[in-house]
């Protein structure tokens, strides 16, 4: 016999959580003052939990109790996974108490916690379309984005009205931390956060409610201080490293066109995840004079990367440093690279960590976030082109060779593959030459499958050289040569 929706919900909730069975009659109470009184007997859709929650948010739509809207759904939805999720204290003490037995086991089990109360979206993340293409510089991952949900049009009306909120300062506040939620703010009521000291400081860790890759996770400053690449960079990510096992720990950049989406509130990405560039070879190995400790390497890859790797923390960090200091002060304009203009900064680095053999590993991408007139979005950003597929700034996980492709695309490429099989007369205008272009170069085909093949292939290329436009020094014989102009400035320049 199937089990009522709100007895199943409360049976759930007891078998994931801490409340134990006497606590039943308290927690069905509970659920009716949130969804309302009808529509609770009837059956259960799934004995899932995180099923039975939406089908009470669907009841409580039903019973006028919320508005029919995005924003009010996920508001309550976070409400009742925050039934099974233990408070932010029980969470850190379990965390660091696990640690000094296993790591591996603290980190798992915050993980597992963080998808069982729905903070992490597994179903929409399984929405996505995710494939790999293979380039010149190897297999490259793409991600059509299907998992964050586009904003709700009756939100974006209400939100115009409603009174205007500074709090939480942003999405990556401490303060989001059980936060409700409202029209232009996430609900954050299960959302919770590993408080972990670095060098005398509070940061945070947690992960990605709607994640590229495996255990996407984000350290965060527990103040609200905007982000900023130095050497206390390289030493917090070499940190990060050490303390969360098996995770990479990278930083977008700190400048506009070059950097992440989120400037003002200084925080860094990590995960469980071996990305193309990790894997790519070096094209040549260099010493620089005073670091010999420290072993260096042009990455082959399209955007302009050194690769530093020692058992010497402190030598590789004076390195990164160096570097750093003196990419921001460097200028070549024979291959159009300028420190600065007008007054404005234009170089920084992406960087990003990792412990691989035992050894600590730094790969420190050049950028740079030149404008022109040519190129009004960024001399070292997607071109003109390219932007039918990719026109967004390339940040960290763009730049290890995962490329976040717009929901647009799904219909889109889908458009492009109908086009070559001689099905549709015509693509959106955006596409039109590129689409043309492949239907020259393959005018035989028959498939749906074969169809797909072509179109992800081109796609994974046209990334590729997206990545190419982002590298400040450009993979031909000039570039190149300028890239070992720098390094072997690092070397004379070191005092």
């Amino acid at each position: 016999m199937t089990e009522l929706v709100l007895d199943a919900f409360v049976t759930a909730v007891i078998a994931a959580s801490d409340y134990e069975e006497m606590d039943r009659i308290y927690l069905k109470n509970r659920v009716r003052s949130r969804i309302g009184e009808e529509g609770l007997d009837l059956p259960a859709h799934q004995a899932d939990l995180i099923a039975l929650k939406d089908q009470l948010v669907e009841i409580a739509v039903a019973n006028s109790k919320i508005q029919d809207s995005m924003a009010a759904k996920d508001s309550l939805g976070a409400e009742l996974m925050d039934w099974i999720t233990p408070s932010p204290s029980q969470v850190n003490r379990y965390f660091w108490e696990t640690y000094p037995q296993s790591k591996e086991d603290a980190i798992a089990d915050f993980y597992a916690l963080s998808k069982r109360n729905d903070y992490i979206k597994v179903k929409a993340i399984a929405q996505n379309i995710a494939f790999e293409a293979e380039t010149p510089y190897g297999s490259l991952e793409i991600t059509i984005n299907l998992s964050k949900p586009e904003k709700d049009p009756k939100d974006i009306a209400a939100a115009k009205l409603a009174k205007a909120s500074h709090y939480p300062a942003c999405q990556l506040c401490f303060e989001n931390e059980g936060y409700q939620g409202r029209l232009d703010h996430p609900a954050r009521a299960n959302h919770r956060i590993i408080r972990f000291d670095m060098d005398g400081h509070d940061w945070g860790f947690q992960y990605s409610p709607y994640a590229y890759f495996n255990e996407h996770c984000i350290f965060l400053d527990s103040q609200h201080v905007p982000m900023a690449i130095s050497r206390k960079t390289f030493e917090r990510l070499l940190t990060i490293v050490e303390t969360f096992p098996g995770y990479f720990a990278g930083s977008n950049a700190d400048l506009p066109i070059v950097g992440g989406s989120i400037l003002t509130h200084d925080h860094y990405q990590g995960g469980r995840h071996t990305f193309p560039m990790e894997v790519a070879g070096l094209d040549q190995a260099f010493t620089i004079p005073g670091f010999e400790g420290v072993q260096v390497g042009i990455v082959r890859w399209p955007m302009s990367v050194l690769r530093l790797k020692s058992e010497n923390k402190g030598e590789l960090i004076d390195l990164a440093d160096h570097i750093l200091e003196s990419w921001r002060s460097y200028s070549d304009p024979a291959v159009q690279i300028l420190a600065s203009s007008n007054g404005e900064a234009h170089h920084t680095i992406t960087p990003i960590a990792r412990i691989r053999e035992s050894k600590f590993e730094l790969d420190l991408v050049l950028r740079d976030n030149q404008t022109s007139d040519e190129h009004p979005d960024g001399i070292y950003h997607p071109h003109a082109d390219v932007q039918h597929i990719k026109k967004e700034n390339i940040g960290l996980i763009e730049v290890m060779g995962l490329a976040i492709l717009p929901p647009r695309l799904k219909e889109e490429l889908k458009l492009v593959q109908h086009y070559l099989l001689g099905q549709v007369n015509g693509v959106a205008k955006y596409h039109q030459e590129w689409a043309d272009d492949l239907k020259t170069q393959h005018p035989d085909l028959s498939s749906e499958e074969e169809s797909q093949e072509v179109v992800r292939v081109s796609v994974g290329n046209i990334f590729a050289r997206v990545l190419e436009d982002a590298g400040v020094y450009k993979r031909t014989e000039e570039g190149q040569v300028a890239f070992r102009r720098f390094v072997t400035s690092l070397g004379k320049s070191k005092s």
